[in-house]
């Protein structure tokens, strides 16, 4: 008589039970990169913004002065190109900004970042439009022959008045840069790895330069920077960012958790139906 022995069906282990390269590498890792991303980039924009703005154009142009103006800006024409070239490089660097805090505070609420990311990219459109102005006053300076047509006292009428264009049209544009930063405030506070006192500062700080926004359209006589005193959270973020960009991933990665786990859970238990249906 044969003894027959029941046979137990193995289930089949997968060759290679790796998860895919994308899902190897954790979401911290991406969140990582886009925070010193964007501290690294905030903190590049604060210096060359500074030679740019401060030190070429507030430098060289002499508020109600139009003769005094227009012969600093041609006896320096190489730096005043410069720092229109360092604006320029701003530009480039506000748009790897708006996609870098997307990525840093999308886990709190995506939409909502998503509308930050897109008013920084629409501030920065303004602001190419506002550089287009400078633009326009070195090609007027660097041109003899339009110089010799127009006459000294014309030259300087147009040069003053792309200047102030300039001006104008970065402060209307920069309404959306507050707000932005309001948002971004707003995000940071809810994050949990933001600390709360930084994200109230950022908020002050969008205040603040929608307030100088408001302020340059609506004020009759010139109007003083609110911005200047405020804008010490845009600092601070640009700081924590590069620091604490471990402990912003990992709070981030916390934050993505509970919306992974219902997936990994229902394909495990997809597996483990097809392996009681083939025994």
């Amino acid at each position: 008589m044969t003894n027959r022995t029941e046979h137990v069906p193995v289930p089949r282990l997968p060759r290679d039970t790796r998860p895919p390269v994308a899902q190897r590498v954790p979401a911290q890792w991406s969140v990582r990169n886009a925070s010193l991303t964007a501290g690294i980039a905030l903190l590049l924009m604060s210096v060359v913004a500074i030679f740019g703005n401060v030190v070429v154009v507030d430098g060289l142009v002499t508020e109600g002065d139009a003769a005094q103006t227009v012969g600093d800006l041609t006896d320096a024409a190489g730096l005043f190109g410069l720092g229109i070239v360092g604006l320029i490089v701003v530009i480039a660097l506000d748009v790897v900004v708006a996609w870098a805090l997307y990525r840093v505070f999308s886990p709190v609420n995506v939409s909502l970042s998503m509308l930050t990311a897109i008013m920084r990219l629409v501030y920065s459109a303004v602001f190419m439009v506002a550089i287009g102005q400078l633009l326009g006053v070195l090609r007027l300076l660097n041109d003899d022959g339009t110089r010799a047509v127009l006459g000294a006292d014309l030259v300087q009428v147009q040069a003053m008045q792309g200047i102030t264009a300039f001006n104008d049209i970065w402060y209307v544009g920069q309404f959306l840069f507050g707000i932005h930063f309001v948002l971004i405030g707003y995000l940071a506070y809810r994050s949990g790895y933001v600390p709360r006192v930084l994200g109230a500062l950022l908020v002050i700080a969008g205040l603040g330069y929608a307030a100088d926004s408001l302020g340059a359209v609506l004020a009759q006589s010139s109007w003083a920077d609110i911005s200047s005193f405020t804008f010490l959270g845009e600092f601070l973020l640009a700081l924590w960012l590069v620091i604490r960009a471990h402990g912003v991933a990992l709070g981030a990665a916390a934050l993505e958790a509970p919306s992974s786990e219902p997936v990994a859970g229902f394909g495990q238990r997809l597996s483990d139906t097809r392996g009681t249906s083939r025994s």
